[in-house]
């Protein structure tokens, strides 16, 4: 019976949709510029990042660049929670638009009054 409980007490946890770290001040991180570079490495940048908040979804479409000027074009869909009077944007999970990749991020949004903040922490 305790492995039941201790079961599902870790299944609660994993099923949190925002880390433990919420206390987090998201203001410091720094504006997201464009470019900026991928979190996946390999000198991709990634462009016309600009994320929407709707729907309790942050949703962009951008284009990935690989140093050799190849274009990526992706989609990417993010958890949406309101925190400290913004709205954070996790747990992303990006396809390309033809459908032949796909994968998760730990890039993370921040949006609060017109400026948009980025963290890979």
């Amino acid at each position: 019976m305790s492995i039941i409980r201790n079961s599902i007490a870790v299944l609660a946890l994993l099923a949190s949709p925002i880390p433990a770290a919420a206390q987090e001040n998201y203001e410091t991180w720094a504006p997201l510029t464009d470019p900026f570079a991928s979190t996946g490495g390999g000198g991709i940048m990634i462009h016309d990042y600009d994320p929407v908040v709707a729907g309790g979804k942050c949703t962009t479409n951008f284009r990935a660049i690989d140093p050799n000027g190849a274009v990526y074009r992706n989609t990417i869909v993010f958890e949406a929670v309101e925190v400290q009077g913004g709205t954070l944007c996790a747990n992303g999970k990006w396809r390309s638009i033809d459908g032949s990749a796909s994968g998760t991020t730990p890039f993370r949004v921040f949006l609060k009054n017109g400026v948009k903040r980025g963290s890979a922490d």
